[in-house]
């Protein structure tokens, strides 16, 4: 018996082979032991409750893994999706394609996820660049929306700049291109934009563009050579029963319209994307890419690739392309947990429910792996709640102070245009605070880099079996600084601290008994509670 199955075989693994659906596998649960895991978008559920059922094909516009934990050192573990649901005495994996693993490897959630972590996904041992961390990241889209041009990005900078935010990554967004798979500069919105990137530079920008994996069908010629080598998803709608019969594009409904999609499984896709990104970086100086759609719903299952493989498994190849450009930026994934890849939240509203949705998402991001995530853009990245030009001042500083004590922090909506001088104010005070604890998040990043281990941690990571599960408006970042940001509106929140020695931001120390107490705060307008454990 090899090591490796010798560990497995200690770590009470259960191997079961479930091809279509056929079989389930239960893993047990004790009484009160909770489950997280699957997908991200699910994090303000986690822990899940008896009744709760998901099957993790349906990867809701974020990050995803077939992976399971549980506070009592529990996990499960596939390749592929399966479907769960979580019973009052076992978690009941059914409709599973692939092997699953169960097994118990200590008596934590920490135990689960360090055990996990090094076997199934272990990490890289490379960090992104440091800029995603150091400085707040600048995204166009809300400023700009379906209107990107050089005037505009301009403006957008000199704003950052003029109103004292430091310069950071820029990501222009969609339109910036001439079209969908015609990846250049549109020439009546971008005069010279060698220049405008030169000029970005200069000023202490790194830039990145907007991609997706569409083509337009309009584009012929570009349409045409990729068909050359059937690079797209093909089509049955005449009469082919396979890749090798195929030869029509499938037209794939999107946000935008109707396209072709590249077929990632197809080594020549590939090949044609990336000489595209190239050109971009060889002829302008870009930097990087925000990578964005790549879900699995844009792969249909009716749909002919070269390779055969799900939607999911197409989201993973797209996430390798970002693996050779270390200026990246994911919001869909499968399964690649552990990588240098930049992972941002799905777009969130303009609301406070959508506010309260950032901590256990980000958390269920970390918890799955996916430890270099973005809680999307400050005040919400959903350019529809914007359109009529109403903001909630105090949700957009509250939601940048939210973003300013997690692993990154993103703007969009240019906060100087739409504050008055008082709330302008906490923004910029989020910010340096930020800086303030800069070195603990780089040290924490590093960490992660090297070993796996969660950047934000969910306080039952932290302080097992203490009845800290269902706290989702606070986390820790790693072990010791205990973070309670305003997710709610109003002034005064409550606050859940372990048992220890703690002292807050503003200097009150407290001295949580054996079973820890809850305080009462009042946080003005620019306060971010925060408490180090001492």
């Amino acid at each position: 018996m090899t090591r490796k199955l010798i560990l497995l075989f200690l770590a009470g693994i259960l191997v079961s082979c479930v091809p279509g659906g056929e079989t389930v596998s239960e893993m047990p649960l004790e009484e009160g032991e909770h489950v997280w895991g699957g997908l991200v978008k699910d994090g303000s559920r986690m822990p899940f409750r008896p009744g709760f059922e998901r099957a993790l094909t349906e990867n809701l516009d974020n990050q995803g893994q077939a992976l399971l934990l549980t506070d009592k050192g529990r996990y499960v573990w596939s390749d592929k999706p399966f479907t769960f649901s979580v019973k009052d005495n076992a978690v009941v994996i059914t409709e599973a394609s692939g092997e699953v693993r169960t097994g118990k490897v200590g008596e934590s959630l920490a135990d689960a996820y360090g055990f996990a972590s090094r076997e199934f996904f272990p990490a890289d041992g490379t960090l992104p660049p440091a800029e995603f961390f150091e400085s707040p990241q600048y995204n166009t889209w809300i400023e700009l929306m379906y209107d990107q041009n050089q005037e505009g990005v301009l403006k957008y900078a000199e704003g950052i700049l003029k109103n004292g935010l430091p310069p950071g990554i820029i990501m222009i967004d969609d339109t910036w291109q001439e079209d969908y798979g015609k990846w250049d500069f549109n020439p009546a919105r971008f005069r010279d934009p060698k220049a405008m990137v030169d000029r970005l530079h200069r000023m202490g920008f790194k830039v990145m563009l907007w991609i997706c994996p569409f083509v337009s069908m309009d584009q012929y010629l570009i349409c045409n050579e990729i068909n050359s080598f059937k690079g797209f998803l093909l089509s049955g709608e005449d009469g082919a029963k396979s890749w090798e019969e195929a030869s029509l594009p499938y037209p794939v409904r999107w946000w935008n319209g109707t396209s072709a999609v590249l077929d990632l499984s197809n080594e020549r896709s590939m090949d044609w994307f990336r000489s595209r990104l190239d050109y971009l970086v060889e002829s302008y100086g870009i930097d990087g890419f925000k990578f964005d759609a790549g879900d699995y719903v844009y792969y249909p299952s009716d749909a002919f690739s070269k390779g055969g493989l799900s939607g999911n498994e197409q989201c993973s190849l797209f996430a390798t392309l970002g693996l050779e450009y270390p200026y990246n930026e994911y919001r869909a994934g499968w399964q690649m947990a552990g990588k240098p890849l930049v992972q941002r939240l799905h777009d969130k509203a303009h609301s406070w429910e959508d506010l309260g949705k950032l901590i256990p998402e980000m958390l269920a991001e970390n918890i799955l792996g996916y430890c270099f995530s973005c809680p999307d853009m400050v005040g919400g990245g959903s350019f529809a709640t914007f359109l009529a030009g109403e903001v909630d001042q105090d949700l957009i500083v509250r939601s940048a102070q939210c973003h300013a004590l997690m692993t990154m922090m993103q703007f969009s909506l240019a906060p100087w245009r739409v504050l008055d001088k008082e709330h302008y104010a906490a923004v910029l005070k989020a910010v340096r605070m930020r800086e303030d604890l800069m070195p603990l998040i780089m040290s924490l990043a590093a960490d992660a880099a090297a070993t796996g281990a969660p950047i934000m941690r969910p306080l039952e990571y932290v302080f097992p079996h203490q009845g800290y599960g269902d706290v989702k408006d606070q986390f820790m970042l790693g072990d010791s600084l205990m973070v309670a940001p305003m997710v709610t509106p109003g002034f005064e929140r409550k606050v859940s601290l372990p048992e220890g020695v703690w002292t807050a931001d503003d200097g009150t120390v407290y001295e949580a008994p054996s079973g820890g107490m809850t305080v009462s705060v009042t946080v003005p307008l620019d306060r971010i509670p925060h408490f180090r454990l001492n």
